[in-house]
């Protein structure tokens, strides 16, 4: 790192303050600092429940001694603890993080964080600051690291291994690259069934039928990815030949959103992002749904009505496995927004191609064939823990809620 202005003849001193916060404590520290026509080099704070540490890395040309004597004084008189540093090393101050590690958990333990973090330490990689993103409905930190190995399968080792460390502690882990690109994404695309919804829309469809549980174990097949994707479609379709039309409407009533996602959708539009969905289930199902939340794009099956009448078929594309990915890559031309700014999220096999071509692919609560080639995987039941792979933080979301008008936490059982 430059050394900003650091002079051969100077002495690097590293000042820290520890104790509780309160009005006034920065004050009097730079007050003091500016007797000593000190250059600072390096300033960092945190807060923790009400206990502050600050850092502060400066230049002073002459007597730190003295320097050091009235810090010491001058910080007493505000009731915190004063650590002064001569001879501090200033060329490594700060140094920019290779990766974000986002932690999530319900709760996160210190045998699963302390599991992290030697996994880490493994693969020589250090972390260089923490900090906390939520306390609900998960708990949620993110970690700065800096990685030692910089082979092109570095990525993949680090993902690898802290995915495996994780799974076995009962927590999720996102790993991407630090820097601007990772806070740079614009455009993110949902999965619908399962994902953004509660449940199976065909199946919602087959139990007006009555045939619910043979259409379900058609539909776990392909979500499984045992068998083809769009002969299970036209499988499962078949079985609601006859039904009435009227049924759309009354399943699409029943829809439930699955937990979070208004928060996801409504925050990440506050964000600037283009949101839309891509299906493999009904278009007249989740037209509704789509209009309520304001997404901007919607690509679905459409069902066959002749005479009022289901006919067991579907017309026009169907949206299987390879045309998820080609909406996606549609979705983000109409956007203006590269595919690396892009994000997915998904839960089955037909997921697969989307979250491949996606800049960030994000498996939510999904099937082994999916959690293996996804980039992160989400195994708690709360969509809105998508924002906190992204680095938004629980309090940003609650603060900018609060300015519309309403905060409010449902009691988690």
């Amino acid at each position: 790192m430059p050394d900003r202005g650091f002079a051969t003849e100077d002495i690097a001193v590293l000042v820290t303050v520890t104790g509780p916060d309160k009005p006034g404590v920065t004050s009097v520290l730079f007050a003091a600092l500016s007797r000593h026509d000190v250059s600072l080099l390096d300033v960092e704070q945190v807060v923790i429940r009400g206990r502050l540490t600050l850092g502060v890395l400066l230049s002073c040309p002459r007597d730190p001694e003295a320097l050091q004597d009235e810090l010491e004084e001058a910080m007493s008189t505000v009731g915190v603890h004063v650590d002064v540093e001569i001879g501090a090393d200033p060329v490594g101050s700060r140094s920019l993080a290779t990766h974000v590690v986002v932690v999530l958990g319900r709760p996160v333990t210190a045998r699963a964080f302390s599991s992290i973090s030697r996994e880490l330490a493994r693969q020589g990689a250090n972390i260089d600051s923490i900090r906390g993103v939520a306390d609900y409905p998960v708990t949620g930190l993110e970690l700065d690291v800096t990685a030692t190995n910089t082979s092109p399968d570095a990525d993949r080792q680090l993902r690898k291994g802290l995915s495996e460390v994780a799974a076995g502690v009962g927590i999720d882990v996102a790993v991407e690259r630090a820097g601007i690109a990772r806070r740079s994404k614009r455009l993110i695309v949902f999965d619908v069934d399962s994902t953004l919804v509660q449940g199976e829309v065909i199946e919602m469809l087959a139990a007006k039928a009555g045939r619910e549980a043979e259409v379900r174990a058609v539909t776990e097949s392909a979500m499984r990815g045992e068998i083809d994707f769009t002969e299970s479609l036209h499988q499962r379709v078949q079985a609601l030949a006859g039904l009435d039309a009227s049924v759309i409407e009354d399943v699409a009533d029943e829809l439930e959103l699955t937990a979070g996602a208004r928060t996801t959708i409504r925050t990440l539009r506050r964000l600037g992002y283009a949101c839309g969905v891509v299906s493999g289930g009904f278009r007249q199902v989740i037209e509704g749904l789509a209009h309520e939340l304001e997404l901007d794009f919607v690509k679905a099956n459409t069902l066959e009505i002749v005479d009022g009448k289901l006919t067991g078929r579907v017309v026009g594309e169907i949206v299987d496995r390879a045309a998820k990915a080609t909406a996606l890559r549609e979705f983000a031309a109409q956007a203006g927004v590269p595919m690396e700014q892009t994000v997915a999220v998904g839960d089955g096999a037909n997921d697969i191609d989307m979250l491949t071509a996606a800049g960030l692919g994000v498996a939510f609560n999904a099937k082994p064939a999916l959690r293996e080639i996804a980039d992160t995987a989400i195994s708690h039941p709360y969509l809105d823990a998508v924002l906190f792979m992204l680095g938004v933080t629980r309090s940003e979301i609650e603060a900018a809620d609060a300015v519309d008008g309403g905060v409010r936490r449902v009691p988690i059982l």
